[in-house]
C-alpha cells in the first residue's frame, strides 16, 4: 500500500548514509584481528557430556596440579641458580663478562622451556636457528607474550616489549633487562628516542644477544597481521623474519590484554589439553635501497611471514585499538547526518504544499553527503 511505498522512499532517501555504516560494520576488518576464536560447542548431547566432564576433571585436577608443581619447581631452580650467577660472578673483564652472560642467557632458555613444558607444549621449529652476530634484527608476528617465551627456549634472545605492571614488570626489569632486553613506555616520546638509539647500539654490537622485535606492536589474533612499524626495518641490518601459527584445536593462544590478565591467560593454557604451534625460521631479507622505502620494505617482510603462517595481511595500524576517535571527528559525523536528515524533512515539505510524490534523495542530488562521490544509485 501506500505507507508501506513512502516508507521505502524515505529509507532510499537516506540510502548513502545508510550503505556506509552497513559497509563500516559488514566489512570490519580492524575488530576482526582483535578477536578471539570462541571455543565451539560439542559436549552438549547424552553420549558426549560424560567424555567432557571426564575430561575436564582430567585437566583441572591431575594435569594442572602436575603442571603447578613443574612450573614452581622450575622457577625456585632459575630464581636461585640466576641470582647465584647475577650476583656472585664478576663482570670484570671481557672473558668473565661473556662468560656470566652466556650462563645467564643459558638459564632464560631453561625457564622459557619450563614455561613451554607446563601447557604440554607441542612446538615444532621449522629452518636454521638464530645465531649471534653484529646486524641482525629478528622480526616476527605477535599473537601473545608467549611467543617471546616460545623464541627464547630455543635461542636467548633480547627482546624490545611495552613495559607491564605487576609481576611480570619486576620480571621485565630484573631478568630480562640483564639478557639485554630494552622496555619502553608506549605513551611516552622521550622514550621512543632513547630506545631508537639503544636498537642501533645492539644491533651493531655482536656480543649482543640476537635482537627480537614484533613491529606489529600489539597482539594479534593469528589470523589477521596489522601493518608493520618501521622501527625494525631501519637500522641498516639484515632482518631475519619469522613466522609464528598456532593450531587452536586446543587452546586459543591469542591474548586480549584488554579482557584479561597475562596470569589469567597463562591459566588458560595451563588448564588446557596442550599449546600446539609451528614455527618457522624464513630467509634473511635486505632492503633494496634504490628500489624501496622502509616502509615498503616493512611490508614485503610482512607478506612473507603471512604467506607462510597463513595470515590475512592488512594495512591498519594496529595502536589504533588503543584510542577513541577525536571528540571533533565524532560532531562532525553527526552534523553531517543532521544536515541529510534536516535536508529530507524540507523537501518533503516542500512537496506536500505542491502535492507532488516525493522523489528520493538519490534524484535530487547525485552526490554522497558524506563521501563526497558520485552516487549512482
Amino acid at each position: 500500500g501506500e505507507p508501506a511505498a513512502s516508507l521505502a522512499l524515505q529509507i532510499l532517501d537516506l540510502s548513502a548514509l545508510l550503505n556506509e555504516g552497513a559497509s563500516a560494520i559488514v566489512d570490519d576488518s580492524f575488530t576482526k584481528c582483535f578477536k578471539g576464536t570462541p571455543a565451539e560447542r560439542w559436549n552438549w548431547n547424552l553420549y558426549l557430556f560424560p567424555m567432557w566432564c571426564m575430561g575436564v576433571l582430567i585437566r583441572y585436577c591431575l594435569l594442572f596440579p602436575i603442571r603447578c608443581v613443574l612450573l614452581l619447581a622450575g622457577l625456585v631452580i632459575f630464581v636461585v641458580a640466576f641470582a647465584l650467577v647475577h650476583c656472585l660472578l664478576p663482570s670484570r673483564g671481557a672473558r668473565l663478562r661473556g662468560l656470566k652472560s652466556k650462563l645467564e642467557r643459558s638459564l632464560s632458555e631453561f625457564m622459557c622451556g619450563v614455561f613451554v613444558a607446563s601447557w604440554t607444549g607441542v612446538i615444532k621449529y621449522h629452518g636454521p636457528r638464530p645465531t649471534m652476530g653484529a646486524n641482525k634484527v629478528y622480526v616476527a608476528n605477535h599473537t601473545s607474550m608467549i611467543d617471546f617465551i616460545v623464541l627464547q627456549q630455543v635461542c636467548g634472545h633480547s627482546v624490545i616489549m611495552q613495559k607491564h605492571p605487576g609481576w611480570v614488570g619486576i620480571f621485565q626489569s630484573t631478568i630480562l633487562e640483564s639478557i639485554g632486553c630494552i622496555h619502553f613506555d608506549r605513551n611516552s616520546m622521550k622514550d621512543r628516542a632513547v630506545v631508537n638509539q639503544r636498537l642501533k647500539d645492539h644491533v651493531r654490537d655482536p656480543n649482543k644477544n640476537p635482537l627480537l622485535i614484533f613491529p606489529e606492536g600489539t597482539c594479534v589474533n593469528n589470523e589477521y597481521s596489522v601493518m608493520f612499524k618501521k622501527g625494525a626495518f631501519d637500522l641498516g641490518a639484515t632482518v631475519y623474519p619469522i613466522a609464528i601459527k598456532y593450531n587452536k584445536i586446543f587452546v586459543d593462544a591469542f591474548w586480549n590484554s584488554k579482557r584479561q590478565s597475562f596470569t589469567g591467560h597463562l591459566l588458560s593454557l595451563m588448564t588446557s589439553w596442550a599449546v600446539v604451534a609451528d614455527v618457522w625460521y624464513l630467509e634473511p631479507q635486505t632492503r633494496r635501497a634504490e628500489e624501496e622505502t622502509v616502509e615498503q620494505f616493512a611490508a614485503r617482510v610482512q607478506a612473507l611471514i603471512c604467506k607462510r603462517a597463513g595470515l590475512t595481511q592488512v594495512p591498519w595500524d594496529g595502536m589504533l585499538k588503543y584510542y577513541r576517535p577525536r571528540a571533533t571527528l565524532t560532531e562532525k559525523r553527526r552534523q553531517e547526518f543532521a544536515n541529510v536528515v534536516r535536508e529530507e524533512i524540507a523537501f518533503e515539505e516542500k512537496t506536500s504544499k505542491t502535492n507532488h510524490p516525493p522523489s528520493s534523495l538519490s534524484q535530487r542530488s547525485r552526490t554522497s553527503p558524506l563521501s563526497g562521490e558520485p552516487n549512482y544509485s
